[in-house]
């Protein structure tokens, strides 16, 4: 009888998504793999011919994550990319790691920034017809120059160089949009 297989490839992306959580991707090696999944790196190179696929998987992963962050985090403001842009800096603020991988790496395999932010609901797609809607004359224009903003204000954050509130935060956004040609 053949000896039933106790490490699947669940259990070894549950805890390699958890050591890319915690310390980065560039800390999921196969020894620590095997040590958080009490196995030898055998079975991982069972299931992955390299750690390179496994890195592509655990990206999307963090994609998932991300998207599943935002389409949970409140919406407080009606003004465009406010709510975007709040729920992508207290990313930053919880997942530090995963934001880094995400946003911050050199490597995102084929996704783009828009792909990201899209994510499964549409969210970056919606906000630009939202601004559209209430009157921006270049809605793509308008997010650059909000992002430009929203991301040093995320990158900050990581850094611990980001001391604003919340409220403070979305009063910033807000007036920013307003600035910026609406």
């Amino acid at each position: 009888m053949a000896r039933k297989i106790s490490i699947t490839k669940e259990l070894l992306l549950d805890n390699a998504f958890e050591i890319m959580r915690q310390e980065g991707m560039e800390e999921v090696t196969a020894r620590k793999l095997a040590a958080k999944a009490g196995c030898s790196t055998q079975p991982i190179f069972r299931v992955y011919n390299t750690m390179e696929e496994m890195y592509d998987e655990l990206f999307t992963m963090a994609i998932v994550y991300f998207a599943d962050f935002y389409a949970g985090y409140p919406s407080t403001s009606t003004v465009p990319f406010v709510n975007l842009g709040l729920a992508y800096i207290n990313f930053a603020a919880k997942e530090p790691k995963l934001f880094s991988v995400l946003f911050l790496g050199e490597k995102r395999g084929d996704a783009s920034l828009f792909g990201i932010l899209n994510g499964k609901t549409n969210a970056l797609h919606n906000e630009l017809t939202k601004a559209k809607n209430t009157g921006a004359k270049d809605p793509s224009d308008v997010f650059m120059k909000m992002w430009i903003f929203i991301h040093g204000a995320a990158a900050m954050m990581i850094t611990g160089d980001y001391d604003l509130s919340l409220d403070q935060t979305r009063t910033l956004l807000e007036e920013s949009y307003k600035a910026f040609g609406v």
